[in-house]
């Protein structure tokens, strides 16, 4: 009989780490959902809802062998995961795997992809009546949102408002002016350096008239606004300290071979650990590559020695819209600036679908 390897979600890091062992080990994918969401889509799929079947992909076709739950963990132990349904799944290695949630749209919160592609739907509807559009957040999200409504509805007027006094705070002082030059030829409207004073009389995600004031004394008027900060780990199901003690902000501490601490066979991968650097996809999936690999030579019978190393510059790939956009790579010489070509053709023109698509199969659309 093979061991088994439970993964606790299915989004970028656990999807792929179930994927690369699938036939050395008999995987369970444990997650609520019913696909994998590439959640990189879904801000074009609130300004383009005919476009948000792109970025779910059915975990019936994921695996060709292995088992996909469709449950929540509550509780997690050395040797299996307790389920919301009440069951447990034993586990030779555990895979933490859980992510973060985000304010919509910047991530779905429904766990069906029906639930998800009609609140897309319900919000892009509120979108499309308003002219004026607050986005309090000035960070990749805030920004990449402004770009993909400017590219839909150009005549809507944007303003982004964010305490911080500067764009992408570690980055180039080329990348930044180069992303201001093209803010400015969106006509997106930013007011850094500010906060507000009190929160919008309305709901975010709804439309309604109102006008607030920022810490600077500038009143704005708009019709809608969006949250674009406020990152939530989802670590509530470790809360008991059964596996481990989290951090402060609720993330798992982990070894340069990605264990959870203290746990040989327990690894934890993406923006659930506690690694110093940015939470985005691709590192989710670079972790996945190290923990795959070290799970795989202890089913062999051998010693794990992959280690993950955080790069040491910040890297991004900010799309405004599926054309523009600014960027900065990794390279052997050090990091390099993406001109917006560059950003168009790795992400802003499909957002990674082609990449998932391979990967994972055809997706819901």
């Amino acid at each position: 009989m093979s061991p088994t390897v439970a993964i606790v979600g299915g989004g970028y890091g656990g999807a792929a780490v179930a994927k690369a062992l699938q036939d050395e080990a008999d995987v369970v994918l444990i997650d609520p959902r019913d696909a994998f969401v590439n959640a990189a889509g879904a801000l074009r799929a609130l300004t383009r809802p005919d476009w948000a079947g792109n970025m779910f992909f059915p975990f019936d076709r994921l695996l060709t062998r292995g088992r996909v739950l469709r449950d929540r963990a509550v509780s997690v132990d050395p040797t299996g995961v307790a389920l919301a349904s009440g069951g447990r799944v034993a586990a030779d290695y555990l895979v933490l795997a859980t992510g973060s949630d985000y304010p919509h749209p910047g991530k779905p919160a429904a766990v069906t992809v029906r639930e998800a592609r009609d609140d897309f739907l319900r919000t892009h509807k509120e979108l499309r009546g308003a002219e004026r559009v607050l986005i309090l957040g000035a960070g990749p999200v805030g920004l990449e949102l402004a770009g993909e409504i400017k590219e839909v509805w150009p005549e809507k007027r944007v303003t982004v408002v964010d305490p911080a006094e500067e764009l992408l705070p570690g980055f180039g002082a080329e990348l930044v002016a180069d992303l201001r030059r093209q803010l400015d030829g969106l006509g997106v409207e930013l007011r850094l350096g500010a906060g507000l004073r009190e929160a919008p009389g309305t709901e975010p995600c709804r439309a309604g008239e109102f006008t607030v004031t920022t810490t600077t004394g500038e009143e704005i008027g708009a019709d809608i606004w969006f949250r674009a900060h406020g990152e939530s780990v989802n670590s509530g199901y470790l809360a008991d300290g059964r596996l481990v003690t989290r951090t402060e902000n609720g993330r798992v501490p982990v070894t340069e071979r990605l264990n959870v601490r203290g746990h040989e066979r327990v690894y934890a991968v993406g923006d659930l650990t506690d690694v110093a650097e940015a939470k985005m996809a691709g590192f989710a999936m670079r972790h996945a590559e190290v923990v795959a690999e070290n799970i795989g030579a202890q089913l062999r019978g051998e010693r794990p020695t992959a280690e993950y190393r955080p790069l040491p510059h910040p890297v991004v790939l900010l799309p405004l819209g599926t054309r523009g956009g600014v960027g900065q790579l990794p390279s052997p010489e050090g990091p390099v600036t993406a001109t917006a070509e560059m950003v168009a053709e790795y992400k802003g023109a499909d957002l990674f679908t082609a990449r998932f698509t391979e990967q994972f199969g055809p997706t819901a659309a």
